[in-house]
């Protein structure tokens, strides 16, 4: 199944232009353009998305998905979750969108039971380890997309790349 699986990876609010201000014009855009490249990965033969759950731009990448799957219901969405911990320390609305996507999803593959200064890097490999293509937003600097794009190349995982660059100006 590894053929037809992507997974997604991408910046938190506090590396997004907009940070939690999702009516930005410019987070309306990305948001947009992951919808497109999703549909789009579907037409080319991928069924199954694996979202790592955090803050920012995997939850929109995991809102898309479930979108799509409306339409196309072969579509197979997986909440790979680093620990159960993950959503304890979000506020409440986050907790409740959180929940409520988890609840959607085919699955949860939970990496383990609780936090340690590791789990986001295991979590991110379980991903890459998984698929055959990683989707990410990307704004070229180091942290966890970074790691994970370097990961998947040198595991010779495909990557496409969302430039959040071209989101800096405002709109």
């Amino acid at each position: 199944m590894r053929e037809t699986t992507c997974c997604f990876t991408g910046h938190r609010p506090s590396r997004l232009p907009w940070g939690n201000r999702e009516r930005d014009p410019r987070c309306v855009a990305l948001k947009a353009e992951l919808a497109r490249r999703v549909e789009a990965l579907y037409h080319r033969g991928y069924r199954h998305f694996i979202c790592g759950m955090a803050l920012g731009c995997d939850l929109y990448f995991c809102e898309a998905v479930l979108a799509l799957r409306e339409r196309f219901p072969d579509l197979l969405v997986e909440a790979a979750v680093p620990c159960q911990e993950q959503a304890d320390s979000w506020s409440s609305e986050n907790r409740r969108r959180y929940q409520s996507l988890l609840e959607r999803c085919d699955w949860e593959s939970l990496i383990q039971k609780h936090y340690d200064h590791s789990c986001m890097h295991r979590r991110n490999r379980y991903m890459v380890d998984h698929a055959s293509l990683v989707l990410a937003v990307y704004d070229g600097r180091g942290g966890g997309t970074c790691h994970t794009l370097s990961y998947a190349l040198s595991r010779g995982v495909k990557t496409e790349l969302i430039d959040l660059n071209q989101y800096e100006i405002s709109r």
